[in-house]
């Protein structure tokens, strides 16, 4: 005797809801617990705790051309920083040699590959600084919105829809992938899964440029002790070298894509 006929009607019913509950979890995708947004604020309420920290990192910017190809750049630095008003980032690249330093009253930018030095007074944060920099010269420095003190704030601004997508591995390291969408630009982000929400992966597409091109910040060698060394956030000129204030003309030199790299490209 079967199964069906022994039980009767009752089980048939029974048997249509298993099946209909089967199927829909097939065909629906399971849904998450995980708010993207508390993710990415842990992480943001963790890096803004860190009153003193250092990382290296490795960058690959995106250019389009006028045949639409897409050609990358790829650049290595380290972050160093001590809240509220010392910052230092160095960055090497194909074109330029560059470090960033900030002691809290003096803003210096100095290429090794240029033939002059920018520098400007400025009393205030590494807040002020990087909205200074942007603002004067006009160009933007894409992974900065990481080291603000409104870190979550300046990143959800422009966000219309938040997802978390799931897990995910970034140089050995166990991560929540999240992703994120704006009018003109998306953006996704790895962190650090457990104790230490930290930034590992960081992804920014800029939807308004044809073909789209990224932005991709890896973070790597986290560490939150204190920067010893004083001299690390001084600044002294090479000699041979010209000062220039901060414009944007002069500011060009320093860029990860020179100008006239590659020809008719589009960031």
């Amino acid at each position: 005797m079967s199964a069906r006929t022994q039980t009767g009607k009752g089980s048939g019913l029974v048997a249509g809801v298993t099946l209909a509950t089967v199927l829909l979890a097939v065909i629906m995708p399971e849904a998450r617990a995980d708010d993207p947004a508390k993710i990415l604020r842990a992480m943001a309420d963790y890096t803004v705790a860190q009153k003193s920290f250092s990382a290296t990192f490795e960058s690959d910017v995106e250019v389009v051309t006028a045949e639409l190809e897409k050609i990358q750049f790829s650049s290595s630095g380290k972050i160093q920083i001590a809240r509220p008003d010392k910052l230092r980032i160095s960055r090497t690249g194909g074109y330029t040699d560059v470090d960033l330093i900030f002691d809290g009253k003096t803003a210096s930018i100095y290429g090794n590959n240029a033939k002059v030095y920018v520098q400007a007074d400025m009393v205030g944060t590494v807040d002020q600084l990087i909205d200074l920099i942007q603002t004067r010269s006009g160009i933007a420095m894409p992974g900065t919105d990481l080291l603000l003190t409104n870190t979550y704030d300046e990143l959800m601004s422009n966000v219309v829809l938040a997802q978390h997508i799931g897990q995910g591995m970034v140089d050995g390291v166990e991560c929540e992938h999240l992703a994120f969408r704006g009018v003109d630009v998306d953006w996704q982000i790895w962190i650090e899964a457990g104790a230490r929400p930290l930034p590992r992966k960081y992804v920014i597409t800029s939807k308004a440029v044809t073909g789209a091109p990224q932005y991709t910040l890896r973070i790597r060698d986290w560490k939150t002790d204190p920067v010893a060394d004083a001299d690390t956030f001084a600044f002294k000129p090479p000699a041979g070298l010209t000062k220039v204030d901060l414009q944007a003309g002069v500011m060009a030199e320093f860029d990860e894509i020179p100008p006239g790299a590659v020809s008719g490209a589009k960031k």
